[in-house]
């Protein structure tokens, strides 16, 4: 997808070195439709400059800040030299991401989806997540539930999960704690495997969340949970402790939730 207006000045764009020249280079801007730019020589690199080529080469694909727009002239000014190493890796990975996100639309709705049913579902995925990209990895993560805000139709909604759940590689994070499970009861040993089926949630916990509750050394137990972030994580890992000990509590045992394991290692 690029887009067919003007870019705005400050503005971070990518593009692709088209022509150079004595005074400057032409870019082509990769996300934006027929537009082109020009770095003056003044603002390809800091310092005097000797040979635009020594800096830029023909084809290379650069970040750089708009300064000056100018609709009627069909101009735009701009700076390679104003974007530090941090912008330029963000801008460049940004790009990428929405060349990800739309290929995932065309997987999602065909090669055929005409410029405004695109521009539509675009619109709402942008609006809903800030871009494209992060609207498919929310789809791949928290399944149509992520779309239930926007004004996509459930068919929409439908094809997006489909496509992200298949192409989308989610980041995930993982956190490890520990419940120490004891009941004196004579079924006290039914009462902990009571307790660890309720730590995994007994089928109740959300698609992507990945819980494991392990037997580590009596009395010790352990909770591996991997998540799409740490705060849901954490919030998964002590919902499991408390889970258990409600669980072994009710049956006259006894629990205790710590982060760090007791136990000698296997």
């Amino acid at each position: 997808m690029k887009f067919s207006g003007w870019p705005e000045p400050g503005e971070l764009v990518v593009g692709r070195v088209d022509e150079i020249e004595d005074f400057g280079v032409f870019v082509d801007l990769l996300e934006y439709e027929d537009k082109r730019g020009l770095a003056h020589i003044s603002e390809v690199a800091s310092g005097w400059i000797k040979n635009v080529r020594d800096h830029v080469n023909e084809g290379q694909t650069v970040v750089a800040k708009v300064l000056d727009v100018d609709e009627d002239a069909q101009q735009i000014d701009l700076s390679i030299k104003d974007v530090n190493d941090h912008q330029r890796k963000d801008t460049i990975q940004e790009w990428k991401n929405e060349q990800k996100a739309d290929n995932w639309m065309s997987i999602a709705f065909g090669e055929d989806l005409d410029d405004d049913h695109y521009a539509a579902i675009a619109e709402e995925l942008i609006a809903a997540f800030g871009s494209m990209y992060d609207g498919f990895e929310q789809a791949a993560i928290h399944g149509t539930e992520a779309l239930e805000e926007t004004d996509l139709d459930d068919d929409e909604i439908d094809a997006i999960v489909e496509a992200a759940r298949e192409n989308v590689s989610v980041p995930y994070v993982n956190v490890t704690g520990y419940v120490d499970l004891t009941c004196p009861s004579q079924d006290g040993v039914d009462a902990i495997k009571e307790a660890m089926q309720a730590a995994e949630g007994n089928g109740s916990v959300p698609e992507e969340i990945d819980l494991e509750v392990t037997y580590v050394g009596a009395p010790e137990y352990r909770i591996e949970v991997q998540a799409p972030d740490y705060k849901t994580a954490e919030s998964q890992l002590e919902a499991s402790a408390d889970r258990a000990t409600a669980a072994i509590e009710e049956r006259g045992g006894s629990a205790e939730y710590h982060r760090e394991r007791t136990t000698d290692e296997e």
